[in-house]
């Protein structure tokens, strides 16, 4: 797979020619001829995702020394890092977000494994933040934990990220972005946009509420959501399964009136506290009928919604790096570069799932940091079709 390595990798799943046709929709084609045109600009912010927390200068001179090798440079030559950053200013984030939007569709097939059960390609929705640079600009758009700084206040602002994964993959299928006071609630409830029939969605307790509920079940799609300790859900018809049908209600508002017929589940895991322990979950779930959805399939089912944590991982972790802040002191410039972060991850679970595929293995058995070191490697050896 090295052909797909490094910026070949980013042009072979976003080529030259998708980048021109996102940056003209957007209206961020040049006029003139310039030293750094707006689809090198892309491509650059790609690879400052790629080598995070490289350097400017270092990244870009990453991205051509590939095509120096070859004799393709011409006359071009590295700007001054100024000239890179007016660049990234001129470009904004829409382009990132608009071309995030166009390629990032499920992966998996129904030979993946992991990706399907009975029939229903499994998803999950989560929540995370990015820390980014103690900027003015930035506090004023994102805000930070707490009301200000002080003893047990955020040393920096944060973006919250609400994240829909496709689990067999780790592909991230859609993302909502906005200021950390904006709750996880409200922005996974613009991602219904991305569901449709045939998808089992999971997701944990915070989630579970009427209104929420039925947008992700209006768009055909069947959840298994995990419920509050304090939901009181009454047994209207039991299954010899032990799971029962019940009704979920909206606290206020028409909803309230409108009770939402389910499905519960509850189990015990082994907990950490000793020999003995045990903690109580329950589920409920839009798949009504026990004989062919059996409750403790669907118990069994549920944890892999915690591979959401992982695709989170990935990307903040070993993408980003531990404990890196993303260092743009503006608010587009933030969104720029997690939306990079985004492209960047599904280029390598892209190679990764292919690779998994010619070798018959589970894409999990593919290391990702392995992956991303040899994409870093290869830069200079297949530096892609990508031209100044």
């Amino acid at each position: 797979m090295s052909e797909l390595s490094g910026l070949g990798l980013l042009t072979w799943v976003y080529p030259p020619g998708l980048v021109d046709r996102v940056v003209a929709a957007c209206g961020c084609g040049e006029q003139r001829r310039r030293l750094l045109p707006a689809r090198l600009v892309v491509y650059f912010v790609l690879g400052l995702a790629l080598f995070s927390p490289a350097p400017y200068l270092e990244v870009m001179r990453h991205l051509v020394e590939g095509l120096r090798g070859q004799g393709l440079l011409g006359d071009w030559h590295v700007p001054a890092k100024s000239s890179l950053f007016r660049a990234r200013q001129r470009l904004g984030c829409e382009p990132l977000r608009v071309l995030f939007a166009t390629t990032a569709k499920p992966m998996a097939t129904e030979t993946t494994p992991g990706a399907f059960w009975r029939g229903l390609r499994l998803l999950a929705v989560d929540g995370t933040c990015w820390d980014v640079a103690d900027s003015e600009a930035n506090e004023a758009a994102f805000g930070r934990p707490g009301n200000g700084r002080g003893p047990g206040k955020s040393a920096f602002p944060q973006v919250r990220m609400a994240a829909l994964v496709e689990v067999g993959s780790h592909a991230v299928l859609d993302a909502e972005l906005a200021g950390c006071r904006t709750g996880e609630v409200t922005l996974v409830g613009r991602l219904p946009r991305s569901l449709g029939p045939g998808q089992l969605v999971l997701a944990d307790r915070e989630f579970l509420g009427v209104p929420l509920w039925q947008a992700f079940t209006a768009t055909g799609a069947d959840l298994l959501w995990r419920v509050p300790a304090n939901r009181v859900l009454p047994v209207i018809k039991q299954f010899r399964d032990g799971s029962w049908l019940s009704q979920i209600r909206a606290s206020c508002g028409p909803a309230r009136y409108e009770p939402v017929t389910v499905r519960v589940l509850a189990y015990q895991l082994k907990g950490q506290g000793g020999e003995g322990a045990a903690d109580g979950y329950r589920l409920v779930t839009t798949l009504l009928d026990a004989r062919r959805h059996p409750a403790r399939q669907l118990a069994a089912l549920y944890r892999e919604r915690w591979e959401v944590e992982s695709v989170f991982a990935e990307i903040k972790t070993h993408q980003r790096g531990a404990r890196v802040v993303l260092s743009s002191k503006t608010p587009d410039g933030v969104r720029q570069q997690i939306w990079a972060h985004l492209l960047v991850h599904h280029a390598l679970r892209e190679l990764m799932l292919r690779t998994a595929a010619t070798r018959g293995l589970d894409p999990d058995r593919v290391s990702f940091t392995e992956t991303l070191r040899s994409a870093r490697r290869s830069v200079t050896v297949t530096p892609g079709s990508f031209s100044p």
